[in-house]
């Protein structure tokens, strides 16, 4: 894969990057990683932002531009946002409601399917993680020192859908915590809709 691919896929993946930074994830030199930077900063894919790192010159970081974010993977966005507009407009706020229903019943059971049989709480996450990086949201987690976990939705392939009406984004957290089980709470700490960079969400199992 050309490394004017990867890196935006990196910088989506990990948010901003000084070219050091970058370079390592890619395993090139920061030089290396700066050069092809201009480059794409050249077609208006990145763009660059000083961040103060106490005494000494400033950090450069650098960041995908909308235009970049524009190419990902969206679902037909105008499609899906013009249709529910038409439910809504000729068939009411219920149809919108149904369908919304429907699609986190059948979610909910492929989850809870997917993840039977996976007793630990880490399995459960890493599992559900693979489940909707399959689905387009190049998902990842982690465990954090407190014994929580980390389950982080860079991209949100459905986003134009959640934007026109947010039951999507309540059905799916309904759904998260209905696959992880009874045990578990989850809360959202990032919002894509609301302005966040990527969606996260913050795991933790519940004292018996």
């Amino acid at each position: 894969m050309p490394i004017t691919t990867t890196m935006p896929m990196a910088l989506k993946m990990h948010g901003a990057l000084s070219s050091a930074a970058l370079g390592k994830q890619l395993g090139i030199t920061g030089e290396a990683a700066r050069q092809q930077l201009l480059r794409l900063a050249e077609q208006d894919l990145v763009v660059s932002s000083s961040e103060a790192k106490g005494v000494g010159r400033p950090l450069l970081l650098w960041d995908l531009t909308s235009a970049a974010q524009s190419r990902f993977p969206d679902t037909h966005a105008s499609l899906t946002a013009q249709l529910l507009g038409i439910i809504r407009t000729h068939m009411g706020e219920g149809a919108l409601e149904t369908i919304i229903d429907v699609r986190e019943a059948e979610t909910r059971t492929r989850y809870q399917s997917e993840l039977a049989g996976k007793q630990d709480l880490a399995d459960r996450v890493a599992a559900l993680a693979a489940l909707r990086t399959e689905e387009g949201y190049m998902a990842e987690w982690r465990e954090e020192p407190d014994g929580s976990f980390v389950l982080i939705e860079n991209h949100c392939p459905i986003c134009a859908a959640a934007a026109a009406c947010v039951g999507f984004c309540r059905a799916e957290l309904e759904v998260f915590r209905s696959a992880l089980g009874p045990r578990v709470s989850i809360a959202r700490a990032e919002h894509i809709i609301s302005g966040g960079r990527r969606c996260t969400y913050i795991i933790r199992a519940n004292p018996q």
